[in-house]
């Protein structure tokens, strides 16, 4: 599996790219895997304010149903409507179009490189 080195990752398998003032979010390749094949996406509303740490919506596959973590506290100002409709875009291309949201941020939370998730996950 080849990581983006363009963006920071989590602990908790989320990855976040820096656009300018905003952030988009979504989960790992690994996570997603890991995950198996998901088929219900529950994301906050454009507006909410989500906080760094705590759970902000969940991902349910055939085998289980799985926090997401906000790695970053911020106001939601997008939201995928894609994989809230189609939640297989995440398995497909959790890199791409399988982006979860869309944040202005406030403060970040612990992030890792590419390299240092790469150790995480093994």
């Amino acid at each position: 599996m080849t990581l983006p080195a363009n963006l920071s990752y989590t602990e908790e398998h989320e990855w976040i790219e820096d656009r300018d003032e905003l952030v988009r979010i979504g989960i790992t390749q690994h996570a997603a895997e890991a995950l198996g094949d998901i088929v219900y996406v529950q994301l906050p509303e454009v507006g909410d304010t989500i906080e760094s740490g705590q759970s902000c919506g969940e991902l349910e596959s055939t085998k289980s149903v799985s926090d997401l973590f906000a790695p970053v506290t911020g106001e939601v100002v997008a939201v995928n409507d894609a994989v809230v409709d189609d939640p297989a875009l995440v398995n497909a291309e959790p890199f791409g179009s399988g982006w979860l949201l869309e944040v202005r941020v406030t403060a970040s939370g612990p992030v890792l490189t590419a390299e240092q998730y790469a150790e995480l996950i093994g």
